[in-house]
């Protein structure tokens, strides 16, 4: 079974992390939305305390969204709001293909490039797994903070140093890391043909790691918006308007 956790009261909403993370990168938006959704907060396979998927099965988004959706209907959860970040934001967008979502909410979705992005020419996981000490060091000050998230976050100063360490610790660790970044670079997602639900796309004015998409990328209905002033993943830097947009996109009716 996948590594999660289930707090808050109220309508149901899955959170899912992007490539390299874990659930805990909604840990700043929690307390904001603990009282009006129940939360399913998960660790992707091969992400953080998940086991991988089978032996032979790709990464694909099409199977981590199924091994969620499976987590769903094992806990009994149906038709929950589904909101993801980057991979999983990739991910959640095949959960609603699939009825298995109510409403989904992307923060700059991953797969909505124009072509595959083909291989990675430069991996630094290694590089960072053989300097560990210097890394978690380097995690414990500001201006190392700001070296190391500044292409993920807007603003690193308000990632606190036990936080950064664990994002750096489940980037270096993740298992699952290498099989989905090449399944997520050799393909494109497919919105034709996409369900009638509440999609919301949402893409961080200040993301530095993938450009917006074109409107033909998206689900046809789907609703565009920019997040002012936030990195690729927002959550540390401005959690009320993540918390605000994740509730208002999982209230939406079709």
């Amino acid at each position: 079974m996948l590594d999660h956790r289930r707090v808050g009261a109220g309508p149901p909403l899955v959170l899912i992390h992007g490539l390299g993370g874990t659930g805990s990168i909604w840990d700043p938006v929690i307390d904001l939305l603990r009282h009006r959704r129940e939360l399913l907060i998960v660790d992707m396979p091969g992400f953080g305390a998940s086991p991988r998927l089978p032996e032979g099965t790709p990464a694909t988004a099409i199977n981590l969204a199924r091994s969620i959706s499976e987590l769903t209907a094992h806990l009994g959860i149906e038709s929950p709001g589904v909101a993801g970040n980057s991979l999983g934001a990739w991910v959640a967008l095949e959960m609603g293909r699939t009825g298995d979502a109510s409403s989904v909410t992307g923060l700059s979705p991953a797969g909505l490039w124009l072509r595959a992005l083909g291989p990675r020419g430069f991996n630094a996981r290694p590089i960072a797994r053989g300097l560990r000490p210097l890394v978690m060091a380097a995690m414990g000050r500001e201006s190392g903070r700001r070296r190391f998230l500044a292409t993920t976050v807007a603003r690193p100063e308000m990632v606190p140093a036990s936080e950064a360490r664990q994002m750096a610790s489940a980037w270096i660790d993740s298992p699952g890391y290498d099989d989905a970044n090449a399944e997520m670079r050799s393909i494109v997602f497919d919105p034709t043909g996409y369900p009638e639900i509440p999609v919301t796309i949402a893409w961080a004015e200040l993301d530095r790691l993938v450009a917006p998409p074109r409107p033909e990328r998206m689900p046809a209905g789907a609703r565009y918006i920019v997040l002012p002033q936030v990195g690729h993943m927002p959550t540390w830097d401005n959690p009320s308007l993540v918390a605000e947009l994740l509730i208002e996109g999982s209230d939406r009716q079709t």
